[in-house]
């Protein structure tokens, strides 16, 4: 008969909250210029396989911590500014004139630029001559950037291909920004 000393025993795996606080550390280490890429990127493939929670404070220790007044002080700072983008957005927003999704016809998209062939056409000089496209498919208005110099976004975020748009959103053109609408 043998005895539970005989054995190796592991000890407790990680958790994953184990290892998300400690990549959260390594993380605000590269943000605050602490790490550089490829020391972060070691440490974050070590944390991934660490067995044992001492493994991971080793990865960490040489980083500083924020203490919790920090995070309380940083985390309300945060909320205000973001209420405050959010405010400045919602009022804009009524002030942008409106673009009237036009009624939906099976597979011809609205074309928008400054080219007068344009279903939409928008002579300003950060508009590209074949700037976008709206389409409706399967119920929803699709968002297309043509490739423009500027830029298309929707609720100040720029599209990269395509994007659904529905009314209400912000979308832009170059400089010249209006909110959707329907009929």
């Amino acid at each position: 008969m043998t005895s539970s000393f005989e054995f190796h025993t592991y000890p407790a795996r990680l958790s994953d909250a184990e290892r998300d606080k400690a990549l959260n550390v390594l993380r605000d280490g590269v943000v605050r210029g602490r790490l550089s890429h490829d020391t972060f990127v070691r440490r974050m493939e070590l944390a991934l396989v660490a067995r044992r929670s001492d493994e991971l404070a080793a990865l960490t220790a040489d980083l500083p911590r924020e203490n919790r007044l920090a995070r309380v002080v940083f985390g309300s700072v945060e909320a205000v500014s973001g209420f405050g983008v959010r405010l400045r957005r919602a009022w804009q927003a009524e002030k942008l004139p409106k673009l009237l999704l036009p009624y939906p016809v099976s597979g011809h998209p609205l074309r928008i630029g400054r080219d007068p062939a344009s279903g939409l056409r928008i002579s300003h000089e950060t508009v590209s001559r074949v700037h976008a496209e709206l389409r409706h498919q399967g119920g929803l208005w699709v968002l297309r950037d043509l490739g423009s110099t500027n830029g298309t976004t929707v609720n100040g975020r720029r599209v990269v291909g395509a994007a659904v748009v529905r009314e209400g959103d912000q979308i832009g053109f170059g400089r010249i920004t209006y909110r959707l609408a329907a009929n």
